[in-house]
């Protein structure tokens, strides 16, 4: 995967800042086809694919979308918990892969469990919405930074939008050290 052999070759820190992807989306989920009323969603899937394999990255054959927003609570709290990382790659592949509603609380502590973090203290960090205000935080500077779609990755008030191959990503680094030595010198 692009942001795993960026890691090992560069110093880079992984920060999640959640983003509002359809947050009107019920519970339940909805459709591909009432998401996209009178769109041809067969090349959009294709153009999905092609971009998730070329980042090196599974991709399903989604027939849904589910509201990330507890999703996105339970994984800032995984951020504090150690080796809770690895949650984001479950809830990606849950989500984009094995079209897991991952609005549902049962399937959010499955995942949890996968991650080998706590499923009680999981259950209650969802339940009570422990993680509410910094998921709306996220929303909020993730506004102010002008996000249009997941992934972006940011730094120095420079954006990349959407899943890119490790080389786009690499230039954008090498960029950013780049700009980090001129400030230097």
């Amino acid at each position: 995967m692009s942001i795993d052999r960026l890691k090992e070759n560069y110093p880079v820190k992984i920060r999640w800042i959640h983003f509002p992807l359809h947050p009107d989306t019920p519970q339940e989920g909805r459709t591909l086809e009432d998401l996209f009323p009178g769109r041809d969603l067969a090349p959009i899937k294709e153009r999905m694919m092609g971009l998730m394999e070329e980042a090196g990255l599974p991709y399903g054959d989604r027939s849904h979308t589910y509201n990330s927003r507890l999703a996105q609570e339970l994984g800032k709290w995984a951020d504090t918990q150690p080796g809770g990382e690895a949650i984001h790659d479950l809830l990606y592949k849950a989500y984009f892969v094995d079209n897991v509603n991952i609005g549902d609380i049962e399937e959010l502590l499955k995942i949890a469990e996968k991650a080998n973090l706590d499923k009680d203290l999981a259950r209650q960090v969802l339940e009570k919405r422990e993680f509410e205000f910094e998921v709306d935080e996220d929303w909020r500077l993730s506004r102010e930074l002008g996000v249009t779609g997941v992934p972006t990755f940011y730094s120095n008030d420079l954006t990349v939008v959407g899943c890119q191959p490790y080389e786009t990503l690499e230039r954008f680094v090498n960029h950013l050290l780049e700009l980090q030595q001129q400030s230097i010198e």
